[in-house]
């Protein structure tokens, strides 16, 4: 931790949200106590980790290394030289490997603490996959002679797979490790900040759209709608224009992510849940694939953290699979089967076409889940009643250094709980020519519930993103399958959906 005549460095006014992230990354590289120490920085591409940890080293005067795809001679090379820039030496000429450049960053620490990031771990890896041991071998002798070494090496990567690999209960940097944090999207209340939306209605579409990626912000030139009648007008202007760079966004993710893997049937893949398919089964039988394929490829998703597998809620056994990364859900379910025309017809004709696909096959969904998101992690336990008693786990951790994790949001206690909780539905209705959802709520048993939020709840517990909260009809009164958004507060949709 910070002792208490250092100062704490104040996040920059240019870093959006992440105060929890912030606050973790600072006590982690200030920490006074002797001893190197190691952080894991993950995250998927595009959430904001490179100019978070950029932003970081400015404020404590580290070092920032950003790896590159290339051999080992020229990363060591690009390394010694902007070492050199740093320390205001000579570039070294004697390095033998990584080993020697290794012990060159740790030997920033022997005076006071301070942060040397590597960003873009794994392409390092991929060049030298001795490099995992070489720091682990410069840790130990630095421990071991008990050198006064206050090095913070923070490691980070986009790539989730190679990230879990080199720091799983195998790999030689698993003990080593004080820190791991993994920057997710924004959710809606953040990312309508971000866009400096009010309405909530507005907000919803173009969260449904680009999600809370923080960086197509900037792809669509830091301009949101200028209400809901410029919705459509906005999504012919940035996404579906071929001159902007979120056109082509979604397949560059996805070749990115992939890595070099069977990207067709990913594509498939992908279209196939966004059309309503979410177990392996029916995404096999959609693609006409063996079922080993199917797996294969949705494995690989997931592991990249493009899909997210979750237990449903009536039979627990049963994985039901969405979308992550929610313009890869607007690419593969709206824009997809038109892309061809995109290039050749006028975009607005397209998009006409497109959107009542959009209203029903993305948005529907999308406003289902980030209700469910807000049951999760939002809501007062008492809108859904006292939660019933759960085994505490329990925790060991190998380390001496122990920092904070981010608080930022409150986990239900439902959380992994295969138990009967309220079901949340959400349909469309129409007031004086107007469209609005109007969601209820019923246990998972049929018996109707009322999820009216409190008089007096927590602050700053935000309000659903709502119209109308009421409660649940009789079941012989419930409308249809295929007029509403029925769902767990634990799954995936398991009802249809329809634009009244």
């Amino acid at each position: 931790m910070l002792s208490s005549g250092v100062s704490r460095p104040a996040k920059p006014r240019t870093v959006f949200d992440r105060d929890a992230e912030w606050g973790v990354l600072v006590a982690f590289a200030g920490d006074t106590r002797p001893g190197p120490g190691l952080a894991v920085v993950s995250g998927r591409l595009r959430q904001g980790k490179t100019y978070l940890l950029k932003a970081l080293t400015a404020a404590l005067g580290g070092f920032y290394f950003g790896a590159q795809s290339a051999a080992q001679a020229e990363s060591l090379y690009r390394l010694g030289d902007e070492l050199a820039q740093y320390t205001g030496t000579s570039p070294p000429s004697h390095w033998r490997g990584w080993e020697d450049a290794i012990d060159a960053l740790l030997a920033l620490g022997d005076r006071r603490p301070v942060p040397i990031v590597i960003d873009e771990f794994p392409d390092l890896v991929r060049q030298s996959p001795r490099l995992p041991s070489a720091i682990h071998s410069a840790f130990r002798r630095l421990r071991d002679t008990g050198r006064d070494n206050r090095a913070r090496l923070l490691l980070s990567g986009s790539a989730l797979p190679v990230m879990h690999r080199l720091f799983s209960a195998a790999s030689p940097l698993h003990g080593l490790t004080d820190l791991e944090l993994s920057l997710r999207p924004l959710d809606y209340r953040q990312a309508a900040r971000l866009w400096n939306i009010e309405d909530p209605g507005l907000a919803l579409l173009v969260h449904a759209v680009v999600g809370g990626t923080p960086a197509y912000w900037g792809y669509a030139g830091e301009r949101a709608p200028r209400g809901l009648a410029d919705f459509d007008a906005w999504v012919c202007r940035t996404v579906l224009n071929p001159r902007t760079p979120l056109f082509l966004e979604a397949h560059h993710l996805l070749q990115e992510e992939t890595d070099h893997w069977d990207r067709a049937l990913c594509h498939s893949a992908l279209a196939a849940i966004a059309s309503g398919c979410s177990t392996q089964g029916e995404i096999a039988e959609r693609l006409g694939a063996p079922l080993t394929d199917a797996a294969h490829c949705l494995a690989l998703l997931r592991e990249n953290g493009l899909l997210h597998g979750e237990p449903d809620a009536f039979r627990p056994n049963l994985i039901r699979l969405r979308i992550t990364e929610q313009l890869l859900a607007f690419e593969h379910a709206a824009v997809w089967p038109y892309r061809s025309a995109l290039e050749q017809q006028d975009t607005g004709e397209v998009w006409r076409r497109a959107r009542p696909v959009f209203d029903s096959a993305v948005a529907g969904p999308h406003f289902a889940q980030i209700c469910r998101d807000w049951v999760m992690d939002f809501a007062d336990p008492a809108v859904f009643g006292a939660p019933p008693p759960r085994r505490r786990p329990t925790a060991h951790s190998p380390t001496r250094r122990t920092v904070p994790a981010p608080t930022h949001k409150r986990r239900s206690w439902y959380e992994a709980r295969p138990v009967p909780v309220p079901a949340l539905c959400c349909r469309w209705e129409s007031h004086a020519g107007t469209r609005s959802w109007t969601c209820t709520t019923w246990n998972t048993c049929g018996t109707s519930s009322t999820s009216s939020p409190p008089a007096a709840r927590r602050s700053p517990t935000p309000d659903p993103p709502v119209t109308a909260v009421s409660a649940s009809p009789p079941r012989s009164a419930r409308p249809k399958p295929t007029d509403m958004w029925c769902s767990s507060t634990s799954t995936g949709c398991t009802g249809g959906g329809s634009q009244q």
